[in-house]
């Protein structure tokens, strides 16, 4: 007997639906390669829960986004941890919007048991609705609840975007769980890729707000499913669980947790600060800053006010990892508190609280915003830009020497914060409307082409741009037709750089077996193993999918239209990072050895040779897929 997945496809103009089924297998699967179709045919956001959805497997409610992105411009993938378990209350697997609202919108999905789903489109004034409350993304959270929440039986879910989706095109979509008729501060977001922004401006919908009491068949045959983990690991599927995500609860080792916790304790002389300018520094200043500035005091907040006390919670779901660490209504993770924190001269946590509530507010892509606003504060740091050309009254304090961690921190907090403000202006001097490239680019045009030069990114054709995953490696910078997610390796091992592509389309091709069945990758110690093996215990399709996968990552990869490194300190990123292997861990590789020559000789070129084999790497490796 076939299963089908089914596709509520709304159109936002005029609040018409239909459903769609497609058999499993046949040949889609879930969210992505569903969603690449669909983005295909309509231009659409996608949003979609994996087979697994409700299911006993820990992990699998995450809600996956797919679409074309506005800021990276290429076909796209963000997720959202828990938001799928009340999704899967609708019966649905996917929801697609096409079409656009006439004046920004809330959409309204309801379900009761068996009944048909009410669907329906109703306007907001987010101009005041952003202005209650909490304010911007939460503020519009809390509304819509209050507004629509007493029409469902059991606690709703609510997807929301902040002015950022208005302004820029690196808004998110924040969501967070509902219990027991109260908005939780525990926030969840699909950050990456600016899909608040696609979400806004292209459908005009501002928030979704779905629940419902439909029961459909999800597994939870506990007995079968440990006997599975027994055959695999000689364990049962709890035990392997909370094995496969103790980083991400507790590490005794470190006696911290979270990737805030574990990635901060472990740094050391790989911590990046200042917008990147640590990589100049030597190592024994950069162990300095780490001991002084983030084990002596920014860590050791984090322990004292979050791991010690167990302030942790979930994104919504029954699982063990615990992974949102919280002080107060701040939830701390590692790249947030990293591109808004150290990057930007910030390394006390109540100054970090604030700019990055302050961005969460406006409802930013906090990785992405974060390097936008560390390199802004390098140019002002420089006097390539002065605080006039950019709207705001201050300069950074970015240099170690004398920094006062608590007072200096606040100071380039207030900063950042000025910043914040200037681009959610409607007509301030740093418009992000057509993305942070674009900016530069104009400035550039106006100050010189040396206010280019700090800014790191990756590049993607014509205006695509995205700041990276927040490590010293030259992985994130990777030439993929997906980045700023972990669709690449990101250890910091030296690969030779044509081994390296080969790596990074492995580590797609891994990642798409969690993505596409709705799985959150902090359980990918056993998930990437055992997923295909559960797909064919339950489908019968344990080889089909893993074709689908395969078949999946050239279609992805067929779109690629990554561009060579745009800024200088990019090239530096990648030079330094093979430097310190062999100054700071002694490697004696030949091939190491023969790329730092290359680099000293003639920086640009040997760069260009060095993403050009990254890229030859890549294409070998999912050609043969």
């Amino acid at each position: 007997m076939k299963t089908y997945q089914k596709v509520l496809l709304v159109d936002a103009a005029s609040a018409f639906y239909r459903i769609n089924r497609y058999a499993v297998g046949e040949p889609y699967f879930g969210p992505v390669d569903l969603g690449i179709h669909l983005a295909g045919l309509h231009r659409s956001l996608n949003i979609g829960a994996g087979l697994l959805a409700g299911s006993i497997f820990p992990g699998s409610n995450r809600l996956i986004f797919t679409g074309f992105s506005p800021n990276w411009t290429g076909f796209y993938i963000s997720s959202m941890g828990g938001a799928a378990l009340v999704f899967d209350n609708l019966g649905i697997n996917m929801l697609t919007i096409v079409g656009r609202a006439a004046v920004p919108s809330v959409l309204v999905l309801n379900r009761s048991g068996g009944e048909e789903i009410d669907v329906r489109i109703e306007p907001i004034d987010l101009k005041e609705v952003w202005a209650q409350g909490r304010g911007g993304i939460y503020g519009l959270m809390e509304h819509v609840f209050q507004a629509y929440g007493e029409h469902y039986t059991t606690d709703p879910r609510i997807l929301a975007v902040g002015p950022a989706a208005a302004r820029t095109d690196l808004g998110a979509i924040a969501s967070a769980p509902i219990n027991d008729g109260n908005v939780s501060v525990v926030d969840t977001w699909a950050g990456r890729g600016g899909f608040g922004s696609k979400l806004l401006q292209e459908h005009g919908i501002a928030a979704i707000i779905y629940g419902g009491t439909f029961i459909d068949e999800d597994f939870r045959d506990r007995k079968v499913a440990d006997q599975w983990f027994i055959d695999k690991y000689q364990k049962k599927l709890a035990a392997k669980d909370l094995e496969a995500t103790a980083k991400y609860r507790f590490e005794p080792n470190f006696q911290t947790g979270g990737t805030l916790g574990v990635n901060f304790a472990t740094l050391a002389g790989q911590l990046l600060f200042f917008n990147y300018r640590s990589i100049f520094l030597s190592e024994e200043e950069r162990l300095r800053v780490h001991r002084e500035f983030i084990l002596e005091h920014y860590l050791k907040q984090f322990n004292e006010e979050t791991i010690k006390p167990k302030n942790q919670k979930t994104c919504g779901e029954p699982c063990v990892a615990l992974c949102k660490k919280l002080h107060g209504q701040f939830k701390k993770d590692y790249e947030p508190y990293q591109a808004m924190g150290p990057q930007t001269g910030i390394f006390d946590q109540r100054a970090a609280e604030k700019l990055n509530h302050h961005a969460d507010r406006y409802g930013f892509d906090a990785i992405s915003i974060g390097g936008v606003l560390s390199w802004l504060m390098e140019c002002l740091a420089e006097d390539l830009l002065k605080p006039e050309d950019l709207g705001v009254t201050r300069k950074p304090v970015f240099q170690t020497e004398g920094f006062d961690r608590v007072g200096d921190s606040l100071h380039n907090a207030e900063l950042g914060m000025e910043l914040l403000d200037v681009i959610i202006a409607p007509k301030g001097k740093l418009s992000l409307a057509d993305g942070a490239r674009v900016l530069a680019r104009r400035l550039a045009g106006q100050y010189g082409r040396k206010v280019v030069e700090p800014f790191v990114y990756t590049a993607y054709a014509r205006r695509g741009w995205m700041v990276p995953n927040q490590y010293w490696t030259p992985g994130v910078l990777s030439p993929m037709a997906i980045m700023g997610k972990y669709y690449m390796h990101y250890g910091a091992d030296f690969l030779p750089p044509r081994e390296l592509g080969r790596k990074n389309a492995k580590r797609l091709h891994q990642e798409l077996i969690l993505d596409n069945l709705g799985m959150c990758r902090f359980h990918r110690g056993w998930a990437e193993e055992m997923l295909p093996e559960i797909m064919e215990s339950l489908y019968g399709l344990g080889d089909r999918f893993q074709e689908s996968v395969r078949f999946t990552a050239g279609r992805i990869n067929s779109r690629n239209s990554s561009i060579f490194w745009e800024s200088e300190r990019c090239q530096d990123l990648v030079y330094t990072f093979l430097k310190r292997k062999q100054d700071v861990e002694g490697a004696t590789d030949a091939t190491l050895t023969a790329w730092i020559k290359r680099f000293e000789d003639n920086k640009r070129e040997a760069a260009m040779e060095y993403w050009y084999e990254i890229h030859k790497g890549i294409q070998e490796a999912l050609t043969e897929y």
